[in-house]
């Protein structure tokens, strides 16, 4: 990745106004990259480093993918864009997570994610179809089922290699956390992460196109009615695949064009990087501004008294 002092910016400032006067700030970063690493611009800095967390979901489903995993088992682009998703835990997405691992031969015990809270299955897990897709590589793999979170189990080491290659960086320079679900996922810099989304966006190689492809035809499985993911790729589903990361993580691709962007919010904060998204694909022009004005009364305007504004740019480099 081309990094340097020109990676560095102001970063963007989210305010929470309340009947016009500031209650609430949030200080984010955020940048853009192209396919092959290069920073294009940035708010902040270009190097900070954070977990992926759940925005590594579509480079994890590369496992299913790049295995013959869909076609050994007749799994659908439901099925795919179900393995990518953080979801609600809907009957509809909890049924297609059920499909996934009934076609695959394997029972429901087998998924390691947590049970929600107030919840009776793991099913309905926010992560349970990205589980439910690692168990099919599994039993595709002839790989042990009982330990498939464990970093040096071979599904986990495979999504390391993709990932790996993608960045173009050895695996072993990877720092490794759990998730909340129990899963590995990677410390990266925010550059790092626009440029995985960049490489989506340039539908590389089969493998990757049947990841977008599935994503942006099935939204309401990425996430669900009324989320950000879903009602942004709802709206454009042509132009951006959008996905969520927890504690303050957003990326977003734009299709046929070879660009990523990442949005870290510093202190976490899911409504400030949403409010952060709909401003800097509007100054992308990666959205129209009848969608952003979809996009900014459901996610900026917070009620009759409160709404979101961001002060801030991209800087160009």
């Amino acid at each position: 990745m081309t990094m340097g002092t020109r990676t560095r910016a102001a970063a963007l400032e989210v305010r929470l106004l309340r009947e016009g006067i500031i209650e609430s700030r949030h200080i984010v970063q955020a940048v853009v990259c192209d396919e092959r690493g290069r920073v294009l611009s940035v708010a902040g800095n270009a190097e900070t480093a954070t977990f992926v967390r759940s925005a590594l979901k579509p480079f994890q489903a590369l496992a299913v993918t790049s295995t013959g995993t869909l076609e050994s088992y007749n799994l659908s682009d439901r099925d795919l864009a179900m393995i990518t998703s953080s979801h609600r835990g809907t009957i509809e997405q909890v049924r297609q997570v059920f499909n996934i691992l009934w076609r695959a031969d394997v029972d429901p015990i087998a998924l390691q994610c947590p049970i929600p809270e107030g919840k009776n299955s793991r099913l309905e897990y926010n992560c349970s179809g990205k589980h439910a897709g690692m168990l099919a590589v599994c039993q595709k793999c002839n790989w042990s089922l009982n330990n498939y979170l464990q970093r040096k189990h071979p599904v986990q080491q495979l999504v390391l290699s993709k990932v790996s290659e993608l960045l173009r960086m050895p695996a072993e320079e990877f720092i490794s956390v759990h998730d909340d679900c129990g899963a590995p996922t990677y410390l990266m810099q925010l550059g790092q992460m626009a440029s995985l989304y960049a490489r989506l966006a340039s539908r590389s190689n089969l493998d990757i196109e049947r990841i977008v492809r599935a994503m942006t035809h099935h939204p309401v499985m990425v996430a669900g009615v009324g989320e950000f993911d879903t009602e942004l790729m709802r709206l454009c589903s042509t132009e951006v695949l959008s996905k969520a990361g927890s504690e303050g993580v957003q990326c977003i691709s734009r299709l046929g064009e070879g660009m990523g962007l990442a949005i870290k919010v510093m202190d976490g904060a899911k409504r400030a990087k949403y409010a952060v998204a709909i401003h800097l694909l509007q100054q992308l022009g990666w959205i129209s501004p009848s969608v952003a004005e979809v996009l900014s009364e459901k996610f900026m305007n917070l009620g009759k008294y409160k709404r979101l504004e961001v002060i801030g740019e991209l800087s160009i480099l």
